[in-house]
């Protein structure tokens, strides 16, 4: 469950380390696959020189707000089967404006739900579904 001022590991290659949750859309707290509003709060450091540094460009720096869809949750979360799923961490994926994942990896596992909730194109990048 995330609600407001929780704190979530970003795990997609857009430039961000961790995130705060600021807003949630449609309830009070967040589960898998919910859409949410957060504020960057620790990123990568911009690479300064050499030949790497137009092609290393993040797309987002601290104190950017952006929308994300979680991905991995703490708090564990029934499946239709009755078993029940948790991970180690809250961790999330960062989106444009138009839905759309705004890193073009994904570095860690996703929960099958991502599917349920339309967020089809987050679980074609990550490298594990569970």
């Amino acid at each position: 469950m995330i609600q407001l001022k929780s704190l979530l590991n970003v795990i997609d290659n857009s430039g961000a380390k961790v995130v705060e949750c600021i807003k949630v859309f449609g309830s009070k707290s967040a589960s898998l696959g919910d859409v949410m509003t957060v504020v960057v709060k620790e990123a990568r450091p911009l690479p300064t020189t050499g030949v790497t540094a137009a092609n290393l460009a993040n797309k987002v720096r601290k104190g950017d707000v952006r929308r994300a869809v979680v991905v991995r949750t703490r708090k564990e979360v029934r499946r239709p089967d009755g078993r029940y799923i948790r991970f180690d961490d809250n961790a999330c994926v960062l989106l444009s404006n138009a839905g759309q994942p705004l890193g073009t990896r994904v570095l860690g596992v996703v929960a099958n739900e991502l599917r349920m909730k339309k967020h089809a194109k987050v679980v074609s990048l990550a490298p594990k579904v569970v």
